[in-house]
C-alpha cells in the first residue's frame, strides 16, 4: 500500500500539515471579519479569541485578531478587558511578527486609545506601552508614546513628571558625549535625499514640519521661509492643505516684523479673496497700520476661526506682544519720561502688563530705560534717544520744508 501511495506522490510533510493549520486560522479569521461587517460584534468578539487559542505558536493571525479584539472592546468601554487583550498582544512584538508591522499596529492602536477622556485609563495604556517597548528596543514608538504621557502628564498639571520625561527625550536625541544626533529626525536630512524624485506633496510635508519646528524655536524668519516652500509644494499638487500653510506664512511674517506683505508674491496672490485667507489679511493690514483696537476686534471678531487650529492658536499672544511693541516704540520714541497710565491707555492693556513689557524690551536691549514703578514713570536713557534721534530730525526737516513751501505758495 505504501508503495502504491508513492508511486501516485502521496507523500505528506510536516509542512503540508502546516500549510493546512493556517489555511484554517486564516478562514476563521476572515469569517469573524465578515462577522464585524454585519455588525455582530460579540460573535466577532468570540470568533477573533478563537483564532489565537487555534494558533500552536504565536503568528500573524493570532496577532491580527489581538488587535480586532482590542480596538473592539475599546469602542465598547471594555477597558479592563481590553488591557487585558492588550497584554496579550504586546507579547508578539518581539517574534510573532515582524518589526515594521508590529509598530504599524501599535501605532494605530496608540492614536485611536489617545482619542480618550478617561486619564487613568490612558496613563495605564501608556506607560504598559513604554515598558514593552523598552524591553523591544522600539526608539521610534517609545518615543511616539512618551510624547503622548507626556502631554497627558501637562493637561493634568504634573509638571514635575513632565520635566522628567523631556529630559529622557532629550537625552535619546543626543550622542554619549552631549551633541546632538543628527540622524535622528533632522529636516534638513530629509531634504538633501536626491536618489528619487520627491513628490510635491512629500516635500510639502517636511516642509511644513520644518515650519514648526522653527516656530518652537522662535526663529521666524526660516519658519517662514520653510512655510512658504510647503505652501508652494501643497500647490503643485493640488492639496487644500496649501490654505493651512499660507495662513503659517502670513503668522511667521507677522512674528518676524516683516513690512513684506506675502500676498504680493504672485504664487499667493491668487488666494488672496479665499474666506479662510480674508481674516488674515485683514489681520495683517491691521497689523501693518499699528492699529491696536482694530486688530483685536479682529481676534474677537474670528475667536472661533483662529482657535479651531490650536497651532495658530498658540502663537496669537506672541502677535498681541509683537504690536504693542511696535506701538510703544514709536510711541516712547519722542519723549524722555512717559508716564505709564499714559501708555496703559494707548496700548488698551492694564499697567502691570505695561511694565511686563517695558521689563522684557529693556531685557532684550531694544530699549535703553529705567521703570520706576512707584512713580509710574519710565525714563529713557540718552543714549536711545540719540539713537532715535536721526529720526527725529527727519521727521522735523519734512515738517520745516512743507511749511516753507506752503508759506512761498502763500507769498505767490
Amino acid at each position: 500500500m505504501n508503495d502504491d501511495m508513492e508511486d501516485y506522490g502521496f507523500t505528506y510533510s510536516d509542512e503540508d500539515i502546516d500549510e493546512e493549520e493556517d489555511a484554517d486560522v486564516e478562514n476563521h479569521y476572515y469569517n469573524s471579519r465578515a462577522l464585524l461587517e454585519k455588525e455582530k460584534v460579540e460573535q466577532a468578539l468570540d470568533g477573533f479569541a478563537e483564532v489565537v487559542s487555534m494558533e500552536a505558536e504565536k503568528g500573524e493571525w493570532g496577532f491580527r485578531a489581538l488587535k480586532q479584539i482590542v480596538k473592539l472592546q475599546f469602542k465598547l468601554g471594555k477597558h479592563t478587558e481590553m488591557m487585558n487583550s492588550y497584554h496579550q498582544l504586546l507579547t508578539y512584538i518581539r517574534s510573532g511578527v515582524t518589526r515594521n508591522y508590529s509598530e504599524k499596529v501599535l501605532s494605530s492602536i496608540l492614536d485611536i486609545v489617545s482619542c480618550s477622556t478617561n486619564t487613568d485609563f490612558l496613563q495605564d495604556f501608556y506607560e504598559t506601552t513604554l515598558l514593552s517597548l523598552e524591553a523591544a528596543r522600539n526608539e521610534r514608538l517609545w518615543f511616539k508614546t512618551n510624547l503622548k504621557l507626556c502631554k497627558l502628564w501637562f493637561a493634568k498639571s504634573e509638571f514635575g513628571h513632565v520635566g522628567k520625561m523631556l529630559k529622557d527625550m532629550y537625552k535619546v536625541c543626543q550622542h554619549a558625549d552631549g551633541s546632538a544626533d543628527q540622524r535622528k529626525g533632522t529636516q534638513q536630512r530629509a531634504l538633501a535625499i536626491t536618489s528619487a524624485i520627491p513628490h510635491p506633496h512629500i516635500l510639502g510635508v517636511i516642509r511644513e514640519c520644518g515650519g514648526k519646528m522653527h516656530m518652537t524655536e522662535r526663529n521666524w524668519e526660516a519658519a517662514a521661509t520653510d512655510f512658504f516652500e510647503a505652501f508652494k509644494s501643497f500647490d503643485e499638487a493640488g492639496q487644500p492643505r496649501r490654505i493651512q500653510c499660507l495662513k503659517y506664512l502670513v503668522l511667521a511674517n507677522m512674528l518676524m516684523e516683516s513690512e513684506v506683505n506675502p500676498f504680493d508674491a504672485h504664487e499667493a496672490r491668487p488666494f488672496k479673496l479665499d474666506p479662510d485667507i480674508l481674516i488674515i489679511t485683514s489681520l495683517v493690514a491691521a497689523y501693518q497700520r499699528n492699529s491696536i483696537v482694530e486688530f483685536e476686534s479682529l481676534l474677537k471678531a474670528h475667536r472661533a476661526h483662529i482657535n479651531s487650529d490650536p497651532f495658530l492658536r498658540d502663537y496669537v499672544d506672541d502677535l498681541l506682544k509683537n504690536i504693542r511693541t511696535q506701538v510703544l516704540m514709536k510711541l516712547i520714541m519722542p519723549f524722555t519720561r512717559v508716564c505709564v497710565p499714559f501708555i496703559s491707555v494707548k496700548l488698551n492693556i492694564p499697567e502691570d502688563e505695561v511694565n511686563a513689557l517695558l521689563v522684557s524690551l529693556i531685557l532684550d536691549s531694544r530699549i535703553g530705560a529705567q521703570v520706576d514703578q512707584v512713580g509710574k514713570v519710565v525714563e529713557l536713557n540718552t543714549g536711545f534717544i540719540q539713537k532715535n534721534a536721526t529720526h527725529s530730525h527727519g521727521l522735523e526737516r519734512w515738517a520745516r520744508c512743507t511749511k516753507a513751501k506752503f508759506h512761498l505758495q502763500h507769498f505767490q
